[in-house]
């Protein structure tokens, strides 16, 4: 195999073996009232253990992750050891991002806010196991403004209004629809007014002859970029945007060449996109239409907007959603934009660092399909809170306003995972844990041996299902010869059977080719690792919320 450029850390190539956990639903916490079908999912626990257990089911289907981790600073460990501990946050950012690369799918996209100081760690990462093709682009948001306190350092280094969002693809053929921004300054190069009989050109005049005419500057005005404040131009240049035009250089050869044959005159040409344009003296003619787009449902004088986002206010979300949460908390508009730019209508979108809700809160609003995960216990306190408001039609904050997050109604299921299927008695021996009832069990083990749960009204031993001719039984009970005669008699030689059991009696062991008898837990040992609930990035301190304020607050 040939060398690749990758990133080495402290413990990289150290397996961690991530016990599958199921998902058990907490139907008092799911909200499906208004949508008994809903396949929105609100997961409690560690983010690692709940990325596992939606593996079977989502690989390959998830349209958009985006992900606010922790970041990774001196303050998030009780002691900092900037080689020790700065390997702890790579080796579960990295174990996250394998989990992230399997679930996208393969038009699919992985979005990530991270400061500047595990940026380009986690850039590597994500070339190592996306590919460096696959990097999509690198955006700079503004998130705060300079002043008070900030400044107390200004002498010492240069301070940080800004966060970094990375975005990679899963595959190639990935699609982005462009966002536009308002323009709030004129763009005094479209200074011409063409005016047409049909799709022939009557007459060129100058902008301002014509704004003069309809009193819109009088005759001694000038056009100047702050114009676009006065309403009665504004209407204006919508109005005539297909007749407000510039020049620009951007035109092929030929048809610079044909037209500069032609001095002072419009001429008319079709592009190599089947476009009809215009060109005069060589230069091509650029209508104001083409920089007029639909923003929120208006059209707007705008702008194409690339990898620079300052236009987005990060100083008032607090209390977006119904719930205060004001450190780390993520514009709603923010979070907007994302699923715009690469998502459409049920599509399904992933947040595995959830905290306060918005990644779920602007989906559901946006009538896309969402799961979220949460270790924390704000998921009882906010999560749940903000996302009920949504769907009860009570949040009108943040996006609400906007005609594309109109979607109310819905629902949800409330997960907790599963606690670990093997625990130690006390003698230290492994034992099935007696949280388990017998569906709990077979559901697990079927996990861990790569069958789907799926039990048979006629044969209690098609419990769960590998493939057509394939299934798994799975029993707390004594399996004796007598017990494996019925299973027999009722299978067909084409199918294969596993009975994973507690305990059986040994001359049953190899007596039939196409019945194979495993004994739990001792089968499931060497698969992983069992008893570790939190692969949390070792982080201690979380950030502290504040008390949530009254309602009429």
């Amino acid at each position: 195999m040939a060398d690749k450029l990758e990133l080495t850390w402290v413990g990289k190539n150290e397996k961690i073996n991530i016990e599958p956990r199921i998902l058990i639903e907490d139907k008092k916490l799911s909200n499906i009232k208004n949508s008994v079908d809903t396949k929105n999912m609100l997961i409690h626990g560690d983010n690692l253990l709940a990325l596992k257990a939606l593996k079977e089911k989502y690989t390959g289907k998830i349209k958009c992750i985006y992900i606010d981790p922790p970041f990774n600073t001196g303050a998030a460990f009780e002691h900092y050891n900037d080689n020790l501990e700065h390997s702890i946050w790579l080796n579960l950012m990295y174990k996250r991002v394998l989990e992230f690369h399997n679930l996208l799918a393969k038009d699919g996209v992985i979005v990530i806010e991270i400061d500047d100081n595990e940026m380009p760690y986690l850039r590597v990462i994500l070339d190592e196991i996306f590919g460096r093709n696959k990097f999509v682009a690198s955006i700079s948001v503004k998130s705060n403004n300079i002043s008070g306190n900030k400044t107390a350092n200004k002498g010492k280094t240069i301070l940080r209004n800004k966060d970094n969002i990375i975005v990679y693809k899963k595959g190639d053929n990935v699609s982005i629809v462009p966002q536009y921004i308002e323009r709030n300054r004129w763009d005094t190069h479209y200074n011409s007014f063409i005016e047409f009989e049909g799709d022939k050109v009557k007459e060129i005049r100058k902008l301002k002859d014509v704004l003069i005419e309809n009193k819109i500057i009088n005759s001694k005005g000038t056009i100047k970029e702050e114009i676009i404040e006065k309403k009665e131009f504004y209407d204006f240049i919508l109005k005539y945007q297909n007749n407000i035009c510039r020049l620009v250089n951007s035109i092929s050869k030929s048809m610079k060449e044909e037209s500069l044959k032609h001095p002072n005159e419009v001429i008319k040409f079709i592009d190599d996109n089947n476009i009809v344009r215009y060109a005069l003296n060589g230069n091509r003619i650029s209508f104001l239409t083409s920089a007029i787009n639909n923003i929120d449902g208006n059209e707007k004088f705008s702008q194409l907007l690339g990898d620079l986002w300052t236009d987005i206010d990060f100083q008032n979300t607090q209390n977006e959603g119904g719930v205060s949460f004001p450190a780390s908390k993520k514009p709603e508009y923010l979070i907007r934009r994302i699923l715009n730019m690469f998502t459409k209508p049920g599509d399904i979108v992933l947040d595995s660092f959830l905290g306060s809700g918005t990644t779920c809160a602007v989906a559901h609003k946006m009538n896309r399909r969402w799961i979220g995960v949460e270790m924390g216990e704000h998921i009882y306190s906010h999560c749940i809170k903000r996302i009920n408001n949504v769907i009860n039609g009570k949040d009108t904050s943040g996006i609400s306003k906007y005609d594309d997050s109109k979607h109310i109604g819905g629902g949800y299921r409330f997960y907790e995972l599963a606690p670990t299927l093997i625990k130690e008695d006390s003698f230290g021996e492994p034992i099935i844990n007696k949280e388990y009832n017998a569906e709990m069990l077979a559901s697990a083990v079927a996990l861990h041996e790569g069958f789907k749960y799926n039990p048979s009204n006629e044969r209690f031993w098609k419990q769960s299902v590998g493939n057509e001719n394939s299934y798994l039984y799975v029993t707390t009970k004594f399996i004796n010869k007598n017990d494996i005669n019925k299973i027999k008699e009722e299978m067909n030689d084409t199918e294969y059977l596993v009975i994973a059991c507690t305990a059986y009696d040994k001359e049953i062991d190899g007596i039939y080719k196409n019945i194979k008898i495993k004994k739990i837990p001792e089968m499931l040992l060497s698969k992983c690792e069992f008893g570790k609930d939190n692969y949390n990035l070792n982080i201690i301190n979380l950030p502290e919320y504040e008390e949530e304020l009254e309602d009429d607050q």
